[in-house]
């Protein structure tokens, strides 16, 4: 098991559960639906990532190869995907224009794809 590992997917997955109850409860009147949704899609990547470090994290003895990078790849993906995705969606109660953060949640989905890509081809590989 990858201690490390494992707290950072409960981390991932408790602030994913928070944050889903604060766009399910908190959100509705400050911000469209539109938005909302936004904000769900980010709260639902967050969490497939959060399991998927949780399993690679206990299984990390399993592999014969390093899964370092597929897990940092993983958690930066997921950092700037969903991350962008909140601060995007809380652009209504601001003043401040956070258009400029639109290309990183494209690049976070990039990192995600690439982790799993590359898990993918050291499974095969093996």
């Amino acid at each position: 098991m990858n201690k490390k590992q494992v707290i950072i997917a409960v981390i991932f997955l408790l602030l994913a559960i928070a944050l889903g109850a604060l766009g399910a409860h908190g959100l509705k009147s400050l911000i469209s639906a539109k938005k909302i949704a936004s904000f769900e899609v980010g709260v639902r990547y967050q969490i497939y990532i959060g399991l998927l470090l949780l399993i690679l994290g206990f299984n990390n003895d399993k592999f014969q190869f390093s899964i370092k990078w597929i897990s940092s790849l993983l958690i930066a993906g997921a950092i700037l995907f969903s991350g962008s995705i909140y601060l995007l969606s809380f652009e209504e109660l601001t003043t401040i224009n956070l258009k400029f953060l639109g290309p990183i949640t494209p690049l976070g989905g990039s990192l995600m794809i690439v982790g799993l890509g590359i898990f993918v081809y050291k499974l095969v590989k093996r």
